[in-house]
């Protein structure tokens, strides 16, 4: 939870606004006490979209949805205003962790577990349809677990079963979760109880493995594998749990047991106000997380419960796992427990002028499929730092704090809301790919804190995440969709008359991005470009060749994968095709280069990342292999410079306000907020060694070129920076 920013209102209704808890799927949502003390989340429609009749029409739907659920394993609606200026909802506010977070910190749980957890949000569901709704989003995020038991949260997508009833979404689209959503959902075909049936096979078996039943990667895939692939239910050994996800799991929805059923079958007591039937790693957690949560700033002693919560089963385990051992939650929070969690703040780092750290989060895959360049990124951010400590006129001594989110969104989550969590980080160089940033990005906006990826390329992570422009997400490096149209413009100006798109779906989000920025770029400019998309599910790449060839092109650009882009070297090579060949930046890797061999040569690339080895980065590469003894990777350059552009912006803003005292009779720089850093990153020009480093009002890199890259005995050698045309 992060405080309240000035532009906060302090009240809503009878609620008194304490903190942030996060963005909601139309605002803001807090954490407030009402007038008889009670906790509550108020959920907040942001101005903006206040006054779109649509999405007061959604946020007025939700609240009427969850008024009619009756539940106690459904947070239950405390008060509502959804016809003033700013529409809000508040709910019984849940001081713990989602089920996406246990599993993600915690991994796979035990059969008993998830028997109980299906039991009780079996019972959840049965609530839900008997209201005569149909919730449409089950799944791990929306399931959190408090001391007194599991609930189910958010029905912002939750609609009525009758068919008389007006929808704000037409069937025509496709809504919910992609990877916990049933057939009919990613069919776009009406949906009803048996919906969220499928979704809780996928809950439980995500809980019991760790693992999504029908796999990873983009969307698309996702949608695929569930209306025709079977689930994924290794590991699951209690044949009877097995045998119940697998018939929730049914593609047709008559083969699914109905959610009273699910309750008859799991044979396990429902938890009654405990949680000692979970393992103890995800009780500490639990009971650490509502600790945290309810160590509420700024609030006075009158407001805080006189009596102590009233005891339940298993309540001394979980005090015994929480916070070493101390009674911290007996009394419900308050300013006690806020000043014990605050005395647990991280030691001063050595040599700081201060008694709190200056730290620079890196959020970064370094044991997943982009880990080389997270790899590349957190070396060189330290490198940075090093550097920045050596220097005898520094105003503070910067700390790096790096966390591995593996290249997971569930677990880029979990990353991203424990760099916000730490009061002394002021920023995030990070994530490294689309799959973290999806998930991540959310988080960053709603705590306000400045987060920063040289990697991260595509335009729908933020478009996924957030219903605005971002205010806190900066990206340093132009977007796959500008080197799209560089490398179409290359084309031309490489002789080819008639250039050949081949849009491989294998390549996720970001090669799609790309066909429909070069559609219409070529349009404009009379290019007469010819585009071929392939499914992800096809075998072989290479057999619209033929196609192509046919209809005159004589240039191509591949996007795709790197193993994919193979076959397609292969059989131009085996025609003896000389015209220029261009491939996109996630399928030039060594991956290619090794597998394409003799045919991969004088293919090229746009990409967005400089080459270590060229003159402008010099200086850097060869402090970077006296510090490592190896040669920087892709995009350590970019990392390296973002992470002095933010020790630059801290330092002007240390200079930029009054000195306090550091206790020791000396005085300490002013310490910025989050928002003055976002601020003066908006605001920035500073000269890196790749570029002058200054951001758009969409906090976009403002730059005018790519890199260019061929492919020549055996290595993709730098041939230097290409511009981009208007």
């Amino acid at each position: 939870m992060e405080r309240l920013l000035p532009s906060d209102p302090s009240r809503l209704g009878g609620y008194r606004l304490l903190g942030r808890l996060g963005a909601g799927g139309m605002g803001v949502v807090y954490v407030a006490r009402g007038t008889a003390g009670e906790l509550a989340a108020v959920k907040v429609i942001q101005p903006e979209f206040a006054q779109q009749t649509e999405f007061r029409a959604r946020f007025r739907r939700e609240a009427d949805s969850a008024r009619g659920v009756d539940s106690p394993w459904v947070v239950p609606v405390l008060g509502a205003d959804t016809e003033g200026p700013a529409p809000w909802l508040a709910t019984a506010f849940v001081p713990g962790p989602s089920l996406a977070e246990a599993v993600a910190e915690c991994g796979p749980l035990p059969a008993r577990v998830v028997r109980v957890l299906g039991k009780v949000l079996a019972r959840a569901l049965d609530a839900v349809h008997r209201a005569g709704l149909v919730h449409r989003d089950v799944k791990p995020g929306n399931v959190l677990l408090a001391l007194d038991g599991p609930r189910l949260i958010d029905f912002g997508i939750a609609r009525p079963t009758a068919a008389e009833e007006t929808e704000l979404t037409s069937d025509s689209m496709v809504v919910g979760t992609p990877g916990f959503l049933s057939p009919e959902q990613a069919r776009a075909l009406p949906v009803g109880p048996a919906s969220d049936v499928f979704s809780l096979g996928c809950v439980l078996a995500y809980t019991a493995t760790g693992r999504l039943p029908f796999g990873t990667g983009t969307a698309d895939a996702l949608l695929y594998r569930t209306v025709h692939d079977t689930p994924d239910l290794d590991g699951i050994e209690d044949a009877e749990l097995r045998s119940l996800l697998a018939r929730c799991l049914a593609k047709e929805p008559g083969a699914r047991p109905q959610v009273a059923e699910i309750d008859a079958e799991l044979v396990e007591d429902a938890p009654a106000g405990s949680i000692g039937w979970l393992p103890d790693p995800v009780v500490r957690m639990v009971a650490d997380r509502s600790a945290r949560m309810l160590a509420l700033p700024g609030i006075d002693a009158t407001e805080v419960p006189d009596e102590p919560a009233p005891p339940s089963p298993g309540r001394r385990r979980v005090l015994a796992l929480a916070a070493g051992g101390t009674a911290l939650l007996a009394a419900g929070g308050g300013a006690a427990l806020w000043a014990a969690l605050r005395d647990n703040d991280r030691t001063t780092p050595a040599g700081s002028a201060t008694g709190r750290a200056w730290t620079i989060g890196v959020q970064a895959d370094l044991s997943g499929p982009l880990k080389s360049a997270g790899a590349a990124q957190v070396r060189a951010a330290r490198l940075a730092v090093e550097q920045f400590n050596s220097r005898k006129d520094k105003a503070f001594t910067l700390t790096l704090r790096v966390l591995d989110d593996r290249g997971e969104p569930v677990r880029g989550q979990a990353v991203a809301r424990q760099l916000t969590a730490d009061r002394d980080v002021f920023a995030v160089l990070g994530p490294t790919g689309y799959a973290s940033a999806q998930s991540a990005v959310a988080v960053y906006e709603s705590a306000g804190l400045p987060l920063i990826s040289v990697s991260e390329l595509s335009v729908s992570a933020v478009q996924s995440a957030l219903l605005a422009k971002p205010k806190s997400y900066f990206r340093a490096a132009p977007l796959a969709a500008y080197s799209a149209y560089a490398t179409v413009t290359a084309l031309t100006a490489q002789g080819s008359r008639r250039p050949g798109l081949l849009v491989d779906r294998a390549g996720g989000i970001t090669g799609m991005e790309s066909v429909n920025v070069v559609h219409s770029s070529t349009h404009a400019a009379g290019i007469a470009l010819y585009a071929r998309v392939v499914p992800a599910l096809a075998p072989d790449v290479s057999t619209v060749v033929a196609d192509m060839l046919a209809h005159g092109v004589d240039g191509f650009y591949y996007t795709g994968t790197p193993e994919r882009a193979v076959p397609l070297a292969r059989a131009l090579a085996a025609r003896d095709f000389n015209g220029p060949r261009f491939l996109d930046t996630s399928s030039a890797t060594p991956a290619f280069v090794s597998a394409a061999g003799p045919a991969g040569e004088g293919w090229q690339v746009l990409a967005p990342y400089i080459d270590p080895a060229a003159a402008a980065v010099r200086p850097f590469a060869t402090a970077y292999r006296k510090r490592y003894g190896t040669a920087p990777g892709d995009w350590a350059a970019e990392a390296y410079d973002i992470t002095r552009l933010l020790a630059d912006r801290l330092t002007a803003l240390a200079g930029s306000g009054a000195s306090t005292s550091d206790g020791t009779g000396g005085s300490a720089p002013h310490r910025p907020t989050r928002a003055q850093v976002t601020g003066a990153l908006a605001k920035s020009r500073f000269k890196g060694l790749v570029t002058t480093y200054t951001f758009d009002a969409d906090h976009q890199l403002v730059t005018r070129q790519v890199q260019h890259y061929r492919l020549k005995d055996g290595r993709f050698a730098y041939v230097g920076p290409v511009g981009l045309s208007s």
